[in-house]
Order: structure tokens, then sequence, then C-alpha cells
């Protein structure tokens, strides 16, 4: 893989653990906030029908909007 072996990867993950280590878990929660509120967005519905329910069971009744 890219002529690089074994160490060559530690070493290299050993120094992105030493530079990014400390923002690694803020990376990940935001990470995770994002997930959580699309999944919360796609399986929410995409229209909200604020009708009254009055109004809106009269209209079914009469066929008209």
């Amino acid at each position: 893989m890219f002529g690089l072996g074994v160490g060559e990867l530690l070493i290299i993950l050993v120094i992105v653990l030493v530079l990014f280590g400390r923002k690694l878990p803020d990376l990940g929660e935001g990470l995770g906030k994002g997930i959580r509120n699309f999944r919360k967005s796609v399986s929410e519905p995409d229209e909200i029908d604020v009708t009254p329910k009055e109004k809106h069971e009269q209209a079914k009744k009469t066929g008209s909007s």
C-alpha cells in the first residue's frame, strides 16, 4: 500500500494521535450530534398539519378545503 510498511503506518498513527488526541473526543461528539440530528430530521414528517381538528373534519365531510 503506497510502499509503506507496518512500522511506518504505526509511526504515522502515533504522530496523528499526538497532534489531534485532545480534539478527537470533540470531533466524535460533534459527528455523533450531526448524525443524530440527521436521523431525526429524516424520520419526521415533511409537513405539519396546523388546521384545527373541527375545521379539518368539517372540510372532509363537505368535500371542500
